[in-house]
């Protein structure tokens, strides 16, 4: 058992993101059983969600003339379009079935906001605007967080990039972790969070 200074958050391991989802990550399915596994050896176990309502500003569908995958310019900056996922009360929004909620103290829903995205566990796209999870960590005396879950390249790194900046310890478990990987975005994601000190394991 890890100390009850160390949490795991496991990042939006959602149908959605999974094989045969709106926006499914190669493989994403086989992080449920890593992750399912690493609960046993922590105290503190958050699950992140994405949670967005329907016509969101990330979404492709929300800009007429866009495709998925295309970017926009918002006022906190590039905005990748996605398909529409993980609508609010969605089956496609759901936890994946086999993965154990049960262990879970807290889940952070994110990305509820119509005008900004949310990949980041801890805080909006603006890089401002808090989740709330910060607050949860530091409330419950953690100072060392691994982070698995989906997707590599752009949920889990920016989680793992704040968590970062927020100086806690942080180490990312790759066996419970896929990316989406648009043009070597896993390779570089994974160079940003070493540059940052965090500990891929």
């Amino acid at each position: 058992m890890r100390p009850e200074t160390d949490a795991l958050v496991a990042i939006d391991i959602q149908t959605d993101f999974c094989p045969g989802g709106a926006l499914a990550v190669p493989g994403g399915d086989a992080v449920v059983g890593p992750a399912n596994a690493l609960m046993d050896d922590f105290a503190t176990v958050v699950l992140s969600q994405d949670w967005h309502p329907a016509g969101h500003s990330s979404f492709a569908t929300s800009h007429p003339g866009k495709t998925p995958f295309e970017t926009v310019q918002m006022p906190y900056g590039t905005q990748v379009l996605w398909p529409d996922h993980c609508l609010q009360g969605s089956p496609g929004a759901a936890f994946h079935p086999g993965l154990r909620t049960d262990a879970a103290q807290m889940v952070v829903r994110k990305g509820f906001r119509p005008g900004i995205d949310s990949y980041s566990a801890f805080f909006e796209n603006d890089q401002a605007t808090p989740t709330g999870l910060h607050g949860y960590l530091r409330e419950r005396g953690v100072s060392r967080v691994m982070l698995c879950g989906l997707a590599t390249d752009f949920c889990v790194a920016f989680s793992a990039l704040d968590a970062a900046r927020l100086g806690y310890e942080v180490e990312l478990s790759l066996a419970a972790t896929r990316g989406i990987d648009i043009d070597g975005s896993v390779e570089a994601a994974l160079q940003r969070m070493r540059g940052a000190g965090v500990r891929l394991v």
